[in-house]
């Protein structure tokens, strides 16, 4: 496949690819060169500002793309996976809980709107 070929498939695809990034520097490059030029060939001081903004912006997306490369990424069905390994895990603590709950002869504890710990027997106030 060509260079062009591989630079649209790599749009469709997560995570960066060696072509998006060729691309991504050439279009850097690109600009710089033009900027450079037309704060020579002008003396204006808004190339100078554009030049330094696009400098800049240059260092921080290589910076952001070298980050990203270094990060353990993970696809969906890891995702997924790991989702559903923690939801196990909670039923089963849940579980083990309430039996515990259930071997010390506790009644099990509501949680109220408020977020108290209720008790399930009903507390009767005082009128004083």
């Amino acid at each position: 496949m060509s260079f062009f070929q591989d630079l649209w498939q790599s749009i469709f695809e997560p995570g960066t690819s060696p072509q998006l990034l060729i691309a991504t520097h050439l279009s850097f490059a690109s600009l710089i060169l033009v900027l450079a030029w037309l704060s020579y060939a002008t003396r204006n001081v808004h190339f100078f500002a554009l030049l330094a903004i696009a400098s800049i912006l240059w260092g921080l997306v290589t910076w952001f793309v070298n980050e990203l490369q270094q990060a353990n990424l993970r696809d969906n069905d890891e995702l997924a996976q790991a989702q559903e390994e923690e939801f196990e895990k909670s039923e089963k603590d849940q579980k083990e809980q309430e039996e515990d709950q259930g071997k010390r002869g506790t009644r099990p504890q509501i949680s109220s709107a408020t977020g108290a710990n209720v008790s399930s027997r009903r507390v009767r106030s005082r009128k004083t």
